[in-house]
């Protein structure tokens, strides 16, 4: 193979950079065997041509983009079910084709079979009985039946006690019904339920001799085995067009008296029995499994856009020349600019902070599930609030940040060929599904509001929590020096501190006479700043937490460079928080200017690694899918590639021409 011609200047940041990408970009992955097991998965898929897109997704018709998604959605899970059968089908496996950068590389607008495996799948193993495990996940893991989760509303999503669809339980022929009986009460939203999936899993109101008993989650079928058509009493279809996701087949249900047998009730946490007895779950919010789960990897998808969007504008601004900086000298490479530094190299931190952040919730997630497992539930309520207010933070930042490196990118990040307006597009996604951000922040600060008052009684709070008792002994924050220790202590009392205003807010309501709930509304502001603060509290100290360590185990050279990338991170993280900052810590204006001078250290130190710290997210040209981004740097020539593909250049005169232009143009002659 001749060996790949590099742009020069792109080629020079390589040689010039003082660490070795693999070493950071095996970190990347978990470790060697998982850096391996990538790479694997990519030759596999990545080098298969039935799943290469030879026009791009943006010229296709809606039914077009459905029809080629779902092909290649198919030979997608054909491969799955031989890893499977091969036994090499991890979790990492499904994350990775499914919701990660190899699955947006495979299905830039999304997979409209990826519910099955992410939703449908694991709310089976999730909440269903031994037996019914049995009998419905070997269908479900060989694709004899795909799936979606259907639970959101036209007319209802966050609020899950507002969700109109009703299971009447029927004792005589020990079935229940179910209905959608308003407009706004029809499902909305499952991915893959418009015309892919065969059965879903339909949450509703629970109705059993006559008394509402809660939500409760039901397997349903929707289409004929056979025929695909749709079952007795079933509505369903494609609710069309969307900013993106547009593979996914997003789809509407409706049901009228559509009949399921007692043993289709998922019945791990709830149960009824034959006679219409209702056996309540131990605990409520053990059904808030599956989301708490979907959750944790989502904060993961965000590092990995952000990490997509800063390699394209890295590599970019090391190729793109503009604007002399000397009027005497050349034009410079734009990254040479202080100005564009502060906008890419800052979401390179947060790319990496995010992953490392992901990481750990998971582990937390993964330690919580065995211990639910085994009955103790008591940090269920701490794990929710934190997988809540980080999904809604890292979503938010990733959004911006994606944003930023389009723009700085200019005129060309505009252009499809970038990528960028898909990668916008599947990221903000993620500030509403699965919970929409300002419902999860309030979500996490009630948690948060009631543990404040525990640490006021004298309680000890949980780990990721406790630093609230800290700030209540400390009273005042002091001798604040700038050093990324104190950066991190003064986040966490800042964040205690708007907890404590949040608090009092709350207090001084209801003693105006004011309904808890009433006063909480009220406070809403208050409690949403609360609960922003306590993630980058906590995005903050794991960053320095695990950055630190990581620092030991690896080469020096390494090292150096994420020292800088989380002083970075930390030092604009409190810029960004300056006012709430001010607030409550003795800051002076020397200490402000301090911490500007520092961050402009920051970027002149990470200039010189830049583009290899990006080359070690190791992220393939498929999956970046840019003209401005690729490994070689030859900007220009594929944006001129990507213009070929157009379908309107495929002829010199359009026939539009001689219908329209011409005679308008020759009618007054």
């Amino acid at each position: 193979m001749p060996e790949l011609e590099v742009n020069p200047d792109l080629q020079k940041e390589r040689n010039t950079a003082t660490f070795e990408p693999k070493e950071f970009s095996i970190f990347w992955a978990g470790g060697e065997e998982k850096y391996k097991e990538k790479k694997a998965l990519e030759k596999l898929f990545l080098d298969d041509p039935a799943l290469k897109d030879d026009l791009p997704t943006s010229y296709m018709s809606h039914k077009e983009l459905y029809e080629d998604s779902l092909r290649k959605a198919c030979l997608i899970g054909e491969k799955i079910r031989q890893l499977r059968a091969d036994g090499e089908d991890g979790v990492d496996t499904y994350t990775a084709v499914l919701g990660g950068s190899l699955g947006a590389a495979l299905l830039k607008e999304g997979n409209p079979m990826s519910l099955h495996y992410v939703m449908f799948v694991p709310t089976i193993m999730g909440q269903g009985t031994m037996e019914q495990q049995v009998e419905w996940l070997p269908k479900a893991w060989d694709c004899e039946i795909i799936g979606t989760y259907a639970q959101t509303e036209l007319g209802h999503g966050t609020f899950l006690r507002g969700l109109e669809t009703r299971a009447d339980y029927d004792a005589s022929t020990q079935e229940f019904v179910i209905n959608t009986p308003t407009m706004t009460a029809y499902k909305w939203w499952p991915g893959g339920l418009g015309h892919t999936a065969n059965y879903a899993v339909v949450v509703a109101q629970l109705y059993t001799k006559g008394e509402f008993r809660g939500l409760a989650p039901f397997i349903v079928q929707l289409r004929d085995m056979d025929t695909h058509r749709p079952m007795p009493g079933i509505d369903i279809g494609d609710i069309g067009t969307k900013l993106s996701m547009k593979g996914v087949n997003n789809g509407y249900l409706g049901l009228k008296n559509v009949r399921v047998p007692l043993n289709h009730m998922l019945m791990k946490n709830q149960q009824v029995l034959p006679d219409g007895t209702y056996v309540a779950p131990k605990n409520s919010v053990l059904t808030y499994g599956t989301m708490m789960f979907v959750r944790c990897v989502l904060i993961r998808d965000t590092a990995h856009s952000l990490s997509k969007a800063s390699t394209i504008a890295t590599r970019y601004s090391a190729v793109r020349r503009q604007s002399p900086i000397d009027p005497k000298e050349p034009e410079p490479q734009i990254m040479d600019h202080t100005t564009q530094q502060l906008k890419v190299f800052p979401q390179i931190s947060k790319a990496i902070v995010f992953k490392i952040a992901g990481d750990a919730i998971w582990n937390m997630y993964n330690v919580l599930s065995g211990e639910i497992e085994h009955g103790n539930l008591n940090r269920l309520p701490e794990m929710h609030a934190l997988s809540c207010c980080l999904k809604a933070i890292c979503s938010a930042d990733a959004s911006a940040g994606v944003e930023i490196c389009r723009l700085s990118c200019g005129g060309h990040g505009f252009m499809d060929c970038s990528n960028f307006p898909a990668i916008y597009g599947m990221t903000t996604a993620v500030c509403t599904y699965e919970g929409e951000n300002t419902v999860m922040l309030l979500q996490t600060a009630r948690y948060l509001v009631k543990v404040y008052g525990q640490a006021l009684a004298g309680e000890q709070l949980v780990p990721t929590v406790a630093y609230i008792n800290e700030a209540i002994k400390l009273k005042k924050f002091v001798n604040f020096d700038c050093s990324l220790d104190s950066i991190v202590k003064a986040f966490q009392f800042v964040a205690a501190n708007k907890t404590r205003i949040a608090y009092e807010q709350i207090e001084q309501r209801r003693r105006q006479g004011n309904s808890t709930e009433v006063a909480a509304n009220l406070s809403g502001t208050f409690l949403t700043s609360a609960a922003d603060l306590h993630g980058r509290a906590f995005l903050a100290q794991t960053a320095y937490t695990e950055l630190m360590a990581i620092s030991k185990r690896v080469s020096p050279a390494l090292a150096d460079v994420l020292k800088v990338v989380l002083e970075l991170y930390l030092v604009d993280a409190c810029l960004n928080r300056l006012g709430d900052f001010l607030r409550f810590i003795e800051l002076t204006a020397e200490d402000v200017t301090k911490l500007e001078v520092r961050l402009e250290s920051c970027l002149k130190r990470l200039r010189p690694n830049a583009v290899a710290l990006v080359d070690s997210f190791d992220l393939h040209d498929r999956v970046l899918d840019s003209a401005l981004g690729a490994y070689d740097g030859k900007v220009y020539d594929h944006i001129f590639e990507s213009v070929k593909k157009n379908p309107l250049n495929k002829e010199p005169v359009n026939e539009s021409f001689h219908k329209y232009l011409k005679p308008f143009m020759k009618a007054n002659l």
